[in-house]
């Protein structure tokens, strides 16, 4: 631990907290920002492997995994794909067993970085790019995590089966009779996209509005990555909630799906990404680290992935919606740490699966 970091022990209360305590480093001040070096090449190089835990979409997951690997070749990239809850979990149950699997984590819920940064389980570490071109308010004031990538939470419609001028155009719009029986939702439980998006649209439109939309027989699947391709397949004309990453690529990809901005707003999803403290290949967890904040993996996330980068230097593919023409709801990660598992439970008691 660097000389000018205090420790402080803090126990966790909730489902996935761990039986352990760990030091939580308290920093006076950031580590200094590190650029791909030579010397941290040839250490990455001698662990030979990266194990990067990571709820974005597996075939934009495995993409970022073999430009890495092109890039380094000497280093494999093992790719471990699942939602947001499910890594969040898997973390807790490995942890308590005393097994450090993942060296870099991404996901999609931000409140899971500030439990493992209470928990002492990340590693301060800010790649140059991060520095840079990152807005401060998407860096971890300690340094040991930023967001890698972002994106919308949104309504969708298959276009084969829904007329444009029929479509939802707002929440409320999805308590209309003739959307029952005719909508796909996913759920906080598994998704950490969705988790982060319910708290919001709690906090926006409040319980009695989920009560409603549960009373038209919403479909319930697992991931925000697969609402959008229940859409596609016509299992369902309507999605209540998904990536809008996915729904932007299979639109682009000329699939019979439109994307719909909520009038009363879309939950924004910030995602983080962390080097974790005991990881097995630590020199290869930062070199991985400092290439996903780099133009090149932030462009793959933007024009293979259908995110939003924050990188100052790149730009969303042209024919998107520019974010600044959305109305954007506020992400709240503190409050969704602390109201997570509430969130889950009396989700689950009004959307019976």
């Amino acid at each position: 631990m660097p000389k000018q970091c205090l420790s402080r022990r803090d126990i966790l209360k909730g489902a996935a907290a761990l039986p352990l305590v760990y030091a939580t480093p308290v920093c006076a001040a950031p580590p200094p920002a590190e650029a791909i070096t030579p010397a941290l090449i040839a250490a990455a190089a001698k662990e030979g492997q990266v194990t990067w835990y990571t709820s974005a979409d597996l075939q934009l997951a495995e993409k970022v995994g073999k430009a890495f690997e092109q890039k380094f070749p000497a280093i494999h990239a093992r790719v471990e794909r699942a939602g947001g809850e499910r890594i969040f979990s898997r973390v807790a149950q490995e942890y308590a067993a005393g097994i450090h699997v993942p060296d870099a984590v991404s996901t999609g819920d931000a409140a899971q970085f500030i439990t493992w940064k209470r928990q002492g389980l990340l590693a301060p570490y800010l790649p140059e790019d991060v520095v840079r071109h990152i807005p401060s308010e998407h860096r971890d004031p300690d340094g040991l995590y930023a967001t890698v990538r972002s994106s919308l939470c949104v309504i969708a419609y298959n276009t084969e089966l829904v007329k444009r001028e029929d479509a939802p155009r707002s929440f409320a719009d999805l308590l209309d009779p003739k959307w029952k029986g005719k909508i796909v939702k996913a759920h906080p439980s598994y998704s950490g996209t969705i988790m982060t998006s319910t708290y919001q649209m709690v906090r926006e439109l409040g319980w009695p509005y989920l009560e409603k939309l549960a009373q038209q027989q919403v479909l319930q699947i697992q991931s925000a990555t697969d609402t959008p391709k229940k859409i596609v397949l016509g299992e369902r004309p309507v999605m209540a909630d998904g990536n809008e990453s996915n729904v932007l690529l299979l639109k682009e990809a000329g699939k019979p799906i439109e994307v719909v901005y909520a009038t009363e707003g879309s939950p924004s999803i910030v995602q983080p990404s962390a080097v974790f403290a005991a990881a097995p290949h630590p020199n290869a967890a930062r070199l991985f680290q400092n290439y996903l904040f780099t133009v090149e993996a932030q462009e793959l996330f933007v024009n293979l992935g259908g995110l939003r980068s924050l990188h100052s230097q790149v730009k969303d593919k042209p024919g998107r919606v520019a974010l600044s023409a959305i109305k954007v709801w506020k992400d709240d990660p503190s409050a969704v740490e602390t109201q997570g598992e509430e969130l889950k439970r009396r989700y689950s008691q009004i959307f019976r699966v």
